[in-house]
């Protein structure tokens, strides 16, 4: 008896596993165009029109809000609706990478370049070569790694780190920050060139206190999608 419990339970508990696999990968399939992006307040009409006009150009286009009011979702729309739909887009989050790792995340390294660089790394500007990078947080990009992306955007190269040796890249750039970044040019933990050039077209996001009268839409999508993924009415 004391087997036959222990076998129900483990194939009880792959089971769980499989799902919950399952709804991931369900759920992260899923990427919005602007069709698909509800709303009815005209604040979100105006930014879902910019938009579109942003993925018919490859100017730098800089998403500004606060934390969850959907920067990644309208530079994923972005994306989608560009001629660079086919290629990568590749998030990264700026404040989430450790200080000492910024320009090896975003440019790559060389092999044996750094304490612990036990193999070459392409990083994460040549992963979106030829799609979009999508930088949210730019305000905690440090100021060394700032010159780096500053040459990216004017020369179209990087230097990975150790390499000494530029590497020509394809790279859309798509920022997000829910901070103010004149605020951090002005205390100089921003670079005012960079700033321009990721400022060549903003879009704010209002928050959703700012636009109530779209929380009965969300909240019936949100209610229509769980009860698919958890089969109930």
């Amino acid at each position: 008896p004391e087997r036959l419990i222990t076998s129900v339970k483990n194939a009880l508990a792959i089971k769980d596993l499989q799902e919950e696999v399952h709804k991931l990968q369900t759920g992260n399939s899923i990427h919005y165009n602007f069709e698909e992006i509800l709303y009815i307040t005209p604040s979100l009409k105006n930014v879902v029109s910019m938009g579109k006009k942003a993925a018919s150009s490859d100017i730098p286009v800089l998403i500004t809000g606060e934390s969850g009011a959907g920067k990644e979702v309208i530079a994923r729309a972005i994306h989608l609706e560009s001629k660079r739909a086919e290629k990568p887009f590749i998030s990264i989050n700026c404040g989430a990478i450790p200080e000492n790792l910024v320009e090896s995340t975003l440019f790559g390294h060389e092999k044996g370049s750094f304490t612990g660089a036990t193999n070459k790394a392409i990083g994460k500007c040549r992963e979106a070569d030829g799609g979009i990078l999508f930088l949210d947080e730019i305000g905690e990009l440090k100021l060394d790694a700032q010159v780096k992306l500053l040459r990216m955007l004017q020369q179209g190269e990087i230097e990975p780190v150790g390499s000494g040796k530029a590497v020509k890249v394809d790279v859309r750039i798509i920022s997000a920050t829910n901070r103010s970044l004149e605020q951090l040019v002005s205390q100089g933990k921003f670079r005012e060139d960079l700033y321009y050039r990721l400022h060549g077209l903003p879009l704010h996001i209002p928050s959703l206190r700012e636009r109530k009268q779209d929380i009965p839409t969300l909240a019936n999508h949100l209610l229509r999608k769980i009860a698919v993924a958890e089969h109930r009415q």
